[in-house]
């Protein structure tokens, strides 16, 4: 059996529900299981955080996530497959138009707990304050703070949908969706797994796994 975690709670990776997932992850997940000629069991969460839990504590075999060094400290990580963008809403009125102005003192960004974006902002910024929750734009929303931080995709539908706060088109960081696996695998699995990605990638299999999902091409990462 291979044991994928998958990480619903990234709309443009993953759809559906854990009953029945979808999306770009679940594909792949699939395509490595038949290539191995073994059945795929899918353990799915609404988290990263909790995927990446499930992945370090040996209750799956791969995973979907991020790349991040506190991450990498349990998990090898193949090349990302997908380069996603980690972007700002701010309310309509706010004098904050760069995402240089968001590091300032007294700025409060709201974070999906554990998510690529939230390690990186803990990590990163000097002088804001990451208030975690949920969601990001919920947190946002909720606590009236001064930003909110998300995946462009999602991000970008929030903010057109809600009246009163505008995007800062300008991204904070760029999000490297990869592979995972455990560090205790031999060396010849995980260069196995990073071999099947660069395949995926060379030959359009993600660019395909994106277009049917709805997503754009663009997301592909480069081969090699």
């Amino acid at each position: 059996m291979l044991r994928a975690s998958v990480n619903l709670g990234n709309p443009v990776l993953a759809q559906g529900t854990p009953d029945a997932p979808a999306g770009i992850t679940v594909d792949i997940a699939r395509e490595l299981a038949a290539r191995l000629g073994l059945p795929v069991e899918f353990r799915c969460f609404d988290a990263a955080r909790k995927s990446y839990r499930a992945m370090a504590g040996g209750d799956a075999d791969i995973c979907f996530l991020a790349v991040d060094p506190v991450r990498e400290a349990e998990v090898a990580f193949t090349a990302p497959y997908v380069l996603i963008e980690g972007v700002y809403v701010v309310p309509e009125a706010s004098p904050l138009t760069t995402v240089a102005e968001v590091d300032t003192a007294g700025v409060r960004i709201g974070v999906k707990e554990g998510s690529a974006y939230d390690l990186f902002l803990t990590r990163e910024l000097a002088h804001a304050e990451v208030v975690r929750g949920a969601e990001g734009v919920d947190v946002f929303r909720e606590r009236g703070l001064e930003a909110g931080a998300g995946i462009r995709q999602p991000v970008t539908a929030y903010a057109a949908a809600h009246d009163g706060v505008r995007l800062i088109g300008e991204a904070f960081m760029q999000i490297r969706q990869a592979v995972g696996t455990t560090r205790d695998r031999k060396p010849a699995t995980v260069a196995h797994l990073r071999a099947f990605v660069e395949e995926l990638k060379a030959g359009g299999f993600v660019a395909d796994l994106l277009r049917r999902s709805g997503q754009s091409v663009t997301l592909a990462a480069p081969a090699g």
